[in-house]
């Protein structure tokens, strides 16, 4: 099961954007599997809420979400559904996630810098 982002027009969504609907739609057509779309609301402070349309219960759920553009919201969203996805008894989830958030923070470069690359890595 192939799990995307639909955004629907709206004054309250602001500009979140779609994180990668061409590239999910690209690879579940190559693989001949249909796409869940899952809805996005963004409250008025800010706060991000993610429902997914389908039971996802003993599937196994492949999310695709970039890291681009809209870095922090991008990765809440994720996060957000990847905790959808276990609340709702998911087999197993992957994240397909073809630009990773924060990558250039991968080491420390000065002293008391953090490595943010590993933080994003360990919330996932």
């Amino acid at each position: 099961m192939f799990i995307w982002h639909q955004y629907f027009p709206s004054a309250d969504l602001g500009s979140p954007g779609n994180s990668h609907p061409e590239l999910a739609h690209a690879v579940a057509e190559r693989l001949g599997v249909p796409l869940t779309p899952c809805m996005p609301k963004k409250f008025s402070n800010g706060e991000i809420n993610v429902k997914i349309s389908e039971s996802v219960r003993e599937e196994d759920v492949f999310i695709i979400q970039s890291g681009c553009s809209d870095v922090n919201d991008n990765l809440m969203e994720l996060l957000i559904l990847i905790s959808a996805c276990k609340t709702a008894s998911a087999r197993r989830i992957t994240a397909v996630i073809p630009c990773f958030p924060y990558a250039r923070m991968d080491k420390k470069d000065e002293s008391r810098a953090p490595i943010t690359a590993k933080l994003v890595a360990n919330m996932l």
